[in-house]
């Protein structure tokens, strides 16, 4: 039975990404937009903490005692069901995060939609994981950190030519009380922070906007089989898709969540992006991508505003925001991650000079590399490169050890023109031949003089036996994810030019090498293989339909610990080379195989 939560906005302070995910999933009632909000939840513990991230989120309160509150905090209503023809339909959330899909939508009807709660309340996240426990909604007086009543901004008319917007539209279609996704980020003209703008449309129903009768009558395509999975890995997903001028558009918006360490936001964003990715027919209406895994109202709203105007406003703002090219500049900087970046602009910092002048003491050396090789690291791989470094790699490791095998992976082998990097995964039969070979192979290429730096050497799976990572139950722990194998990220740069300078022209590439002994190879391929969303819905697939542990180093059983093998033949024989231990891991875990060139979720 599922339990009858209030409206939740899930806080992402001081959790872990997988703690994020898997509480997301557990929420019935989350919204993304905190001004729908009636509970706040979080791993908070003081009032102070509380009132700083609702400042954080720009939700303006004034604090109110129990008895003052004029709205109290009470379960969402329950659905609202409305008829298709031949067809009963209930809305899902209307989130862009995973686990839902919008049956096919054939003709709006009339709603009255639910304005958001005026009160809120900060909750200690104990008081969720308590309810689930106990199965029924606690009451919630002893868990709250902070009561307020938010301060609504007047009310704002709409324009003229536009008096509805997409979103309403569709709401009318779903007709369901839960709340809806307002991914934009503080700030933007998409947000939807003002209350009164959204009570005057409650006031009377909108009408459907930019609609033409013959877009009434068109029949929108069905979607296809493989489109009512909330798994990225069980769809497919083209480099090149019918609709990717649009899918750019929401990826300039998630590079901006990411600068701005919205986790909860870049998720949603790559759920809808890898859904649109993997429809196969060009997008007509705000309906269509209403119906799909991972969308709902907000995408479906964006899409209406991107095909009217042909672009987003909220990416035009964000592309133009000086503070946002600031952070992306330190963001590219190759040891540089999105909280690094903040934390540079954070001390004044604006341009890789300033880093120089003012931090360069405080860099970590591999920060320097990046910052010393920015220009060259920018610059993109063609592909034929990729293929000369990776021919070089495998001729020194056969020439230390007979019979390696290697593959190409990352975006080269998905299809890309040109690569950020190089990857290539090395492997051996022989299990002794991969024991510490990370660190052979990196000695003699930097012998040959191919290798001018090594940022990072690991030689982590060597150091537990060549065995998958172990499962730890339910323990969350850091560092025990998808890159768990020996590995060297260096720096290369080509020996050959005929330029006739004197100093090597050639750029500095990055390239990572990856050693798997070969009883994993096949799950060390996939996992560097696959695109990023992809590979995240295969270890929740793996999780939640398998209950199994996928990472990049094998597989494990979730009851036990023990090391699932689906790379052996029936026989136990060895598969006879890596892409083959590949499908065979496609095959284990049920799933149709999809070729690299399908794995392109953004």
């Amino acid at each position: 039975m599922t339990l009858e939560f209030p409206v939740i906005f899930l806080l992402p302070t001081n959790l872990g990404v997988d703690e994020l995910h898997e509480l997301e999933e557990q929420i019935p009632t989350l919204t993304y937009d905190i001004n729908e909000a009636e509970v706040v939840l979080g791993k908070v513990h003081r009032r102070e903490r509380a009132l700083f991230e609702l400042r954080k989120h720009k939700l303006v309160t004034e604090e109110i005692s129990p008895a003052e509150e004029d709205e109290p905090t009470s379960p969402s209503p329950k659905r609202r069901r409305f008829q298709t023809p031949g067809s009963v339909i209930t809305e899902d959330s209307d989130t862009a995060s995973d686990g839902e899909f919008h049956p096919l939508l054939t003709q709006p009807t009339q709603s009255t939609l639910k304005a958001s709660p005026t009160t809120v309340k900060v909750v200690k996240l104990a008081w969720f994981t308590e309810c689930l426990k106990a199965g029924t909604v606690l009451p919630i007086d002893d868990y709250t950190l902070y009561r307020g009543r938010k301060q609504l901004g007047k009310p704002t008319k709409p324009k003229e030519v536009s008096p509805a917007k997409a979103a309403d539209v569709i709401k009318r279609a779903l007709a369901d009380p839960k709340p809806s996704f307002h991914g934009s980020r503080p700030g933007s003209s998409h947000s939807t922070a003002s209350h009164g703008r959204r009570d005057h449309f409650i006031t009377k129903a909108p009408a459907l906007l930019h609609m033409t009768t013959s877009e009434h009558e068109v029949e929108l395509p069905p979607i296809p089989a493989y489109l009512h999975t909330t798994y990225a890995c069980q769809r497919p997903a083209l480099m090149h898709p019918p609709n990717e001028p649009f899918i750019k558009e929401l990826m300039k918006i998630r590079i901006a969540r990411t600068l701005l360490g919205d986790k909860i936001g870049v998720r949603a964003y790559s759920s809808a992006i890898a859904a649109l990715t993997s429809y196969p027919y060009p997008l007509r209406s705000a309906f269509e991508v209403a119906r799909l895994p991972g969308c709902g109202l907000k995408i479906a709203q964006l899409y209406q505003e991107y095909r009217e105007h042909g672009e987003l406003q909220e990416a035009k703002e964000d592309q133009s925001d000086p503070r946002l090219a600031v952070l992306k500049l330190f963001y590219e900087i190759w040891g540089v991650a999105e909280t690094t970046a903040r934390e540079f602009y954070n001390k004044g910092w604006r341009d890789l000079d300033d880093i120089v002048e003012y931090g360069w003491d405080t860099l970590t050396r591999v920060q320097q590399i990046g910052v010393k090789y920015y220009d060259e690291f920018q610059q993109k791989i063609p592909r034929a490169e990729v293929e000369s470094i990776s021919d070089i790699i495998l001729e020194h490791a056969n020439k230390i050890h007979p019979g390696f095998q290697m593959v190409i992976v990352g975006g080269y082998r998905r299809g890309k023109l040109a690569s950020g990097d190089v990857d290539v995964v090395l492997s051996h039969p022989d299990e002794a031949a991969t024991r510490g070979f990370v660190e052979q192979i990196v000695v003699a290429l930097e012998q040959s003089n191919y290798i001018t730096h090594t940022l990072i050497l690991s030689t982590a799976n060597t150091e537990r036996g060549q065995v998958p990572v172990a499962w730890k139950g339910n323990e969350k722990r850091a560092g025990t994810g998808f890159d768990t194998l020996d590995k060297a990220l260096v720096v290369w740069q080509d020996l050959h030019w005929t330029t006739g300078e004197k100093k090597n022209p050639n750029p500095h590439r990055r390239v990572d090498i990856i050693i798997s002994p070969w009883k994993t190879a096949g799950c060390a391929v996939l996992g560097w293989t696959s695109g990023t969303t992809f590979q995240r819905d295969l270890r929740r697939y793996c999780k939640k339909e398998r209950s199994l542990k996928f990472d990049s180093s094998g597989i494990r059983n979730r009851a036990d610990g023990t090391w699932v093998d689906y790379e052996s033949g029936p026989n136990g024989e060895p598969a006879p080379d890596m892409l083959t231990a590949e499908r065979r891991v496609f095959e284990g875990l049920e799933l149709e195989w999809r070729p690299p060139e399908e794995r392109c979720t953004g």
